[in-house]
């Protein structure tokens, strides 16, 4: 994978999900954890930090009032119902973790779903600067599903997704990401790059 024509697009490294307090933390209950997703992030992150790979972010955030969500289902709806990545609240806030990278990360605004390229100017980044291969990593299933519909080479990090269950992120890493994406430990990303 040669490392100046792929992406990695972190998708929902926000306060909700990975601080201590984030309301929504407890809903990712397994293997890996989110410090485990967020640890093995970071390494990945530091390891890239000399490389030619762009990274973007797309952080999740809705209205006051979630307006946006009019019929909200799953996750969404437990979004809504915990009152989670409200604008101007600490929770839709970017890590700090994520946020300690700089500029080596742009943050891509405008994500009010599960999808990190609707509403959002992400694919027209990705063409404007030659990307065909991307990374995806968190809340992925939509975005990953999007891009490969587009063309795009997909890979999925096994070690920085986290499902509500062990069971659940088993069963999508085995058999549901692989009929679009290729699944990959961050480490085995890294030994494919050049």
């Amino acid at each position: 994978m040669l490392a100046k024509s792929t992406a990695l697009i972190l998708i929902g490294y926000q306060n909700d999900y990975f601080a201590n307090n984030g309301i929504l933390k407890s809903v990712l209950t397994g293997s890996p954890t989110p410090n485990d997703v967020m640890s093995n992030t970071i390494d990945l992150l530091k390891a890239l930090e000399s490389s030619a790979m762009a990274i973007f972010t797309t952080p999740i955030v809705f209205t006051t009032g979630y307006s946006e969500l009019t019929d909200a289902t799953g996750i969404l709806k437990t979004i809504k119902d915990v009152k989670a990545f409200q604008e101007g609240g600490a929770g839709s806030g970017i890590s700090s973790e994520i946020l300690a990278f700089g500029d080596k990360i742009v943050k891509v605004k405008g994500k009010r779903g599960l999808n990190a390229f609707y509403g959002t100017e992400l694919e027209q980044l990705l063409k404007a600067i030659g990307i065909t291969d991307v990374v995806t990593s968190i809340c992925i299933d939509s975005s990953a599903r999007y891009a490969y519909d587009r063309g795009l080479n997909v890979t999925i990090l096994s070690d920085c997704t986290a499902g509500r269950t062990t069971i659940e992120q088993d069963f999508y890493c085995s058999d549901i990401f692989p009929i679009y994406a290729q699944v990959k430990t961050s480490k085995e990303l890294l030994d494919s790059l050049y």
